[in-house]
């Protein structure tokens, strides 16, 4: 039997989530796993912190655009539902405080 011998080369598939319905197949891309590796040097080191570091931020500006911000309108309705529904809350609370200190005094008498 012939061995087969493992490539250092593995197919990745990255699939992008998009608006619109297109029926595109997703990209392969591959990537390279060398074996024997050099070490990476001391500036080598540096300029990948540097280089991710404001790469953090142009990536978190980039997700920034893409966010769909509510309306004024709709801020201001979800605002007043929240308001309502801790208020609503505390009432229930209170109630259901004072209904269980009556019945404690109730008991204890």
């Amino acid at each position: 039997m012939a061995k087969k011998e493992r490539s250092s080369e593995s197919t990745v598939t990255r699939i992008s989530a998009s608006d619109s319905k297109s029926t595109k197949q997703p990209k392969k891309q591959t990537a390279n796993k060398a074996a024997g590796a050099k070490p990476e040097k001391d500036s080598d080191k540096k300029r990948g912190i540097i280089q991710r570091f404001f790469g953090y931020f142009a990536g978190a500006w980039y997700e920034l655009k893409q966010v769909r911000w509510p309306t004024r309108g709709a801020t201001w309705s979800l605002t007043a539902a929240v308001l309502g529904f801790s208020a609503f809350f505390v009432i229930f609370i209170l109630l259901l405080d004072a209904g269980f200190k009556y019945l404690f005094e109730q008991l204890l008498k």
